[in-house]
């Protein structure tokens, strides 16, 4: 149990550094940055869909069967960030002060950080899981889920600056974010037969937000670009983002 705990600690803690993958966007000039922004979010919708389609509903299906149940827990997570973003959006644009507060952080991004915090609880408990099972199943998971984070913390990072967020404070809050990972871990560790039996349902919720996040706030903003060549590049980066999630069924 010791050496499961130690390695699922470093795993989630190597894991969460992955976080700072928009270091390398720091250099960056900001207009090369921006113009870059909108493929970078198209990827991260890509990502988005994959994920969901690939990963996250087939693993709710294996554990819990399509059933009433996982897609009311499905629309749960839908509505629920509907209902987050709005009182978000009340919270930061409120009467009178609205328009001053269009040119800060965007509901969206605060979405973002949300859903892939309950995403990176899920993985940290999916790796304290499997490192339970034997050391050899904990450091293949923790391969199969860093090659997940890797584009979809690079996705994270554009969307955020996308709304608002600056380059510093964003590297930072995706950073806190990837720290949700450890909690699940952690808890999974303390009480692994009632949080195990959690997962699954979470799943599912999960995949809401991030249906909720591509569909009603990330693709919206890529219709603002009406520039043909512009559109067929977003176009190939949300294949890209959809095909490496599809790669990473090979790995896992």
């Amino acid at each position: 149990m010791l050496h499961a705990t130690l390695y699922t600690i470093a795993s989630v803690l190597a894991i969460s550094l992955v976080a700072f993958t928009g270091l390398l966007f720091l250099s960056l000039k900001k207009k090369t940055l921006q113009s870059l922004l909108l493929e970078l979010v198209a990827f991260s919708v890509g990502g988005l869909l994959g994920g969901v389609f690939f990963h996250l509903l087939p693993e709710t299906v294996e554990e819990l069967g399509f059933t009433p149940m996982v897609a009311l827990i499905l629309l749960s997570g839908f509505l629920f960030t509907f209902l987050t973003e709005k009182f978000i959006h009340w919270h930061h644009c409120h009467g009178q002060h609205c328009e001053h507060h269009l040119h800060e952080v965007k509901p969206f991004a605060v979405i973002n950080l949300l859903g892939d915090g309950i995403h990176n609880f899920i993985d940290g408990a999916v790796i304290a899981a499997a490192y339970l099972v034997s050391t050899p199943v904990g450091f293949a998971t923790t391969i199969a889920v860093l090659l997940h984070e890797i584009p979809q913390e690079v996705g994270d990072f554009a969307v955020l600056i996308h709304g608002g967020f600056s380059r510093v404070k964003a590297l930072l809050w995706n950073f806190l974010s990837a720290l949700t990972a450890l909690l699940g871990a952690l808890l999974t560790l303390l009480i692994s037969d009632a949080v195990q039996g959690i997962i699954p349902y979470l799943l599912p919720f999960a995949a809401g937000t991030f249906l909720y996040l591509a569909g009603t706030d990330l693709i919206p903003e890529l219709h603002k670009e009406t520039r043909v060549a512009r559109n067929v590049a977003q176009l190939v980066a949300i294949l890209a983002g959809i095909g490496v999630m599809a790669l990473l069924l090979l790995v896992g």
